[in-house]
């Protein structure tokens, strides 16, 4: 060790045990763990290892299930048990995204609110007009439909609301 550096680097301190290599009895722990180490922790260290390249392969991201679209109930042949069953199940997943996005717009127009203070009436006008728009489309697809709506009440309020929508038209080409 140079003179210059005894400062920085100092010496350990002279009253330290040594340990003493040349014992003939085996340390009992040192074979303990090197069973241990063979017998067990390699074999697991070895099949995760194993796992994890099987892994890095597939990459699976489980957080966004994505279905695949179905054919909705307009679709459905007549005895088509199956069919009627992956329709409704695809109407409940729509009505849910639905829901979500009515949410979302609903916390945009909060936050605007809240960062805007007293002046939240013009300077959130785009938010309010966005929140009109998706409640009144939510209101026309799902409202009246209860608690018990389900795809084949909701087509019927379609074509109610298609054939009203039809009729109102005709009236207003008939009057002009």
């Amino acid at each position: 060790m140079p003179e210059a550096d005894k400062d920085v680097y100092r010496e350990p301190p002279r009253r330290t045990p040594a340990p003493n290599p040349q014992s003939s009895v085996p340390n009992p722990l040192d074979l303990i763990q090197k069973v241990f180490d063979v017998a067990v922790d390699a074999p697991v260290t070895a099949w995760r290892n194993f796992i994890e390249r099987q892994h890095a392969k597939n990459k699976f991201y489980y957080y966004h299930r994505h279905f695949r679209r179905v054919p909705d109930l307009t679709e459905c042949l007549e005895d088509d048990y199956v069919c009627f069953f992956e329709a409704e199940a695809q109407w409940e997943r729509d009505k849910k995204v639905d829901e979500e996005i009515v949410k979302i717009v609903q916390e945009r127009l909060a936050a605007c609110s809240r960062r805007e203070g007293k002046s939240h009436f013009q300077n959130c006008a785009g938010e309010m007009e966005q929140l009109k728009t998706v409640i009144k489309a939510y209101q026309n697809k799902y409202g009246d439909l209860g608690y018990h709506g389900n795809a084949r009440s909701c087509l019927m309020k379609q074509k109610q609301r298609m054939l009203a929508e039809r009729k109102a038209q005709a009236a207003a080409e008939a009057t002009h």
